[in-house]
Formats: structure tokens, C-alpha cells, sequence
């Protein structure tokens, strides 16, 4: 009698102890925030593991963390000529001018859905740009899109690749690689490049090293690719791994020289269905005249911000409301 009361004390002590184990490896994965440094030194990487990275261009090689903050307040728009240009900026609840700067956005309804579109032409490559949420590359930080937005200036902000729910996948930001690990051979990657053009690439023909001594300065791990070379790259073969079900979507394209499209659809909701991706990219192909497109994280993460504004409506947990993510692409001015 004693020995079996013995078990199941024993036994029931066990399982208490499985299940706490469980639960912090759970909050461990999805909620407890995780520091890291970058996995391999950039063109412009800090060696500060934990300095305000998300646009420091400061040159290869520098290692303090006042220079990666000081950079990154360059790049975020936060110097004194950047608050110059953008209050001499004109802009309306639609549109934007200044600082290199030329923004107008519209709405659109497609499929029975809301679409906006946030054409943008710039002067310079560098007004593209992207950025971690609390400046910090890691996992489970995470914020708002319009609070990073706000924190880096941004004139222009949509959702990014959400980096930080994965633990591999390419990861290059701002001329900076900090993940190399590829996510898959066949898997599909944005490639941003220091003249402000674009390409798509698989992970398995090219290393994250090579990207970066190419002159890769945004590399986005997500996808699929939409539009390659002028044409729809996607059917509705690739809708049935990727989500065939109409979503909230998020896209960018490029339609010329520093001309680009950033694209947010509504979905979930009675007033809007949202889209599949073959819908967004015969969006994005034919309507827009997109040579190179490509898919960001949907779901409750698409989101846009314009002038400080979440001018779509994001659905997070059924209610309207935006979801925390990792990270944003944004437009800044000069």
C-alpha cells in the first residue's frame, strides 16, 4: 500500500514537473526576448552585440556602440538636416513631398478587398530602408508597426518578414548580415541592393556571405516571389503550401530606377476578404506594372503607416488592432 502511494506521488510529481518544463520551453520560444549578436560581420556591421543596429552604416570594422547608436541615428532620420527636410516637406492625409522623398497613396478594392498602395519614387537608395524593433536583432522583441515607425521616422512603414519567428532564413539589413543559416534550398528571398534595385534569389544558389560582398543591403526571407522579371511567379500549384486561403497580404515591388510600390491588403474581416497570392500578384503585375515583386508577412501583420498613421485596418486575435512583429521597411528622407 505505502509503495504504491509512493508512485503516484512519484508519478504525479513527475508530471508536474513535465509540464513546467514544457511551459517554459514555450515561453522561451514565443515570449521571453533573446538578444543576438550578429551571426557573421557585415559590410557595415558593429561588433556591438547589442547596440542599436537596425540602420547602422557606419564602416566595416567599427566596434563601438556609441558609433552603432550614433549611425543609426543618422540613418533613422533622427539627425538635425533629416528634421530640416521633413518640415519643410508638404503633405497630405495622401501624399508626401520632400526630402528626396515622393509618396501617394491609394485605395484600391480588389476581390472584395481594400488594397493600399503606397507609390513612392526617392532620389537615393538610402532612403529605403529597414529596422528591428527597439533597434535590437533578436527573438521574441517585438512591437508595433507604426511604434517602430515612429521610433525611426518614418515617413512610409509596412510590416517586414517577422525575421524573429524563424531560426534560420537569411537575414541582411542595412548593409549589416546578421543570420546566414539558409531556411530551405528552394526558399525564396528579396534582395535589395545598394543602387536601390532588386532580386529575387534561392537560398540554395548563393550563400548570405556572398549576398552581402555583392552589394546586397536588405535581404527579406518570407515570400513567395510574386512577380520575377515582369511576370506572375506564382500559381495556384504554390497557393496550396503558402496559404491558398484568401489573407491580409503584404507586398513591395519595384516598377523603375528608385520607384517602388509598397502594398498592404485588408482581409479577415465582413468588410474585406482579402487576398490570395496569386490575386496579389496579378495585382501587383498587371494593375501596378510591378518587374519584381515580392511577399511579406500577411496575417494579422500586415500593416501600413503613413505620416504616423495605420492607414489600413490590421486584425490581430479577430479585433482590429495591429500585431507586434520584428521588424518594418520603411521610407525615411534625407
Amino acid at each position: 500500500m505505502k509503495r504504491k502511494k509512493g508512485w503516484r506521488t512519484f508519478r504525479a510529481a513527475y508530471f508536474i514537473l513535465l509540464a513546467a518544463f514544457t511551459a517554459w520551453i514555450a515561453l522561451d520560444t514565443f515570449v521571453i526576448p533573446h538578444t543576438y549578436a550578429a551571426g557573421v560581420s557585415g559590410r557595415n556591421a558593429s561588433s556591438a552585440a547589442s547596440s542599436a543596429v537596425s540602420s547602422s552604416r557606419t564602416s566595416a570594422g567599427t566596434s563601438s556602440a556609441s558609433s552603432a547608436a550614433s549611425s543609426s541615428q543618422a540613418s533613422s532620420g533622427a539627425s538635425s538636416s533629416a528634421s530640416s527636410s521633413a518640415s519643410s516637406a508638404v503633405s497630405t492625409g495622401t501624399t508626401y513631398s520632400g526630402g528626396g522623398v515622393t509618396i501617394t497613396v491609394t485605395t484600391c478594392r480588389v476581390d472584395d478587398t481594400d488594397v493600399y498602395v503606397a507609390d513612392v519614387t526617392l532620389d537615393s537608395a538610402d532612403l529605403l530602408a529597414t529596422a528591428f524593433a527597439s533597434d535590437t536583432y533578436g527573438r521574441n522583441i517585438k512591437a508595433a508597426t507604426s511604434v517602430i515607425a515612429e521610433e525611426n521616422d518614418a515617413i512610409l512603414a509596412i510590416n517586414g518578414d517577422f525575421y524573429g519567428s524563424q531560426t534560420s532564413g537569411y537575414v541582411i539589413r542595412n548593409g549589416v548580415l546578421y543570420r546566414s543559416k539558409a531556411y530551405s534550398a528552394d526558399r525564396e528571398d528579396l534582395v535589395i541592393y545598394q543602387d536601390g534595385s532588386f532580386g529575387i534569389i534561392r537560398e540554395g544558389d548563393v550563400t548570405a556571405q556572398e549576398l552581402l560582398d555583392s552589394g546586397a543591403e536588405q535581404v527579406l526571407s518570407f515570400g513567395p516571389a510574386l512577380v520575377e522579371n515582369g511576370a506572375v511567379a506564382v500559381d495556384s500549384g504554390d497557393e496550396v503550401a503558402k496559404a491558398m486561403t484568401s489573407n491580409p497580404r503584404t507586398a513591395i515591388g519595384i516598377v523603375g530606377d528608385l520607384h517602388y510600390v509598397f502594398v498592404v491588403a485588408d482581409g479577415r474581416t465582413s468588410a474585406s476578404a482579402g487576398l490570395s497570392l496569386k490575386e496579389l500578384a496579378d495585382f501587383m503585375c498587371s494593375e501596378l506594372g510591378c518587374t519584381t515583386a515580392y511577399n511579406l508577412d500577411g496575417g494579422g501583420s500586415s500593416t501600413m503607416v503613413f505620416n504616423g498613421s495605420v492607414i489600413n485596418n490590421p486584425t490581430s486575435g479577430g479585433s482590429i488592432k495591429e500585431r507586434s512583429v520584428s521588424d518594418i521597411v520603411y521610407i525615411r528622407t534625407a
